[in-house]
């Protein structure tokens, strides 16, 4: 018997894919309660403040994922160790892919960017991307490029990755995400 979504948690991964589907505008609370099983009482149980806090709360679920599996390990490299750099850049293209779904998977923090619904989450998007490419440009440091470089390359490599998330989707072609990930990595990492 499936299990029926009871919980908060629950409903956020659920929320993320009718997002990602139809983005924030298009997302009716209609369509969100069709899709997390959720009748309209129960979504505003869990979030009061309407589809404004279910998107704060996906997005806030998103930007924890990317701080523990992306930005954490970048920053806390040690010192010195450029083999280290290299291979934790190396696992960040991998959890990328994987976390994309090889570019079938949209990032909400880049769509939301784009929408007209930018303005009510810049200082969230912003501190997304910025946190992104500072953790990128520190182990591009630590693996000896220069400081101005470093978080020239970051830039590009954050640019690359949503780009070729449009990209791929856009053409339907999944292995052309795949493909970009693999030359970041080999950038990053020479």
């Amino acid at each position: 018997m499936p299990r029926i979504v009871a919980e908060r948690q629950d409903v956020l991964p659920k929320l993320a894919e009718i997002f990602r589907k139809r983005g924030y505008d298009g997302a009716s609370i209609s369509e969100i309660g069709k899709a997390t099983g959720l009748g309209k009482g129960s979504l505003y149980h869990f979030f009061p403040g309407g589809k404004p806090q279910m998107a704060e709360d996906v997005l806030a679920e998103m930007d924890a994922w990317f701080e523990g599996n992306i930005f954490a390990p970048l920053r806390s490299i040690p010192a010195g160790d450029a083999k280290e750099a290299r291979a934790r850049l190396t696992e960040m293209c991998r959890a990328l892919d994987a976390y994309f779904k090889s570019g079938r998977r949209v990032c909400l923090f880049g769509a939301f960017a784009l929408a007209d619904t930018r303005e009510a989450y810049a200082p969230r998007i912003r501190g997304y991307f910025q946190r992104w490419i500072e953790a990128i440009a520190r182990a591009l440091v630590v693996a000896g490029h220069a400081p101005a470089d470093a978080r020239t390359e970051a830039f590009d490599a954050v640019a690359c990755i949503e780009g070729a998330i449009a990209l791929s989707r856009a053409a339907d072609n999944p292995p052309a995400f795949a493909g970009a990930i693999a030359r970041l990595q080999a950038r990053l990492i020479a």
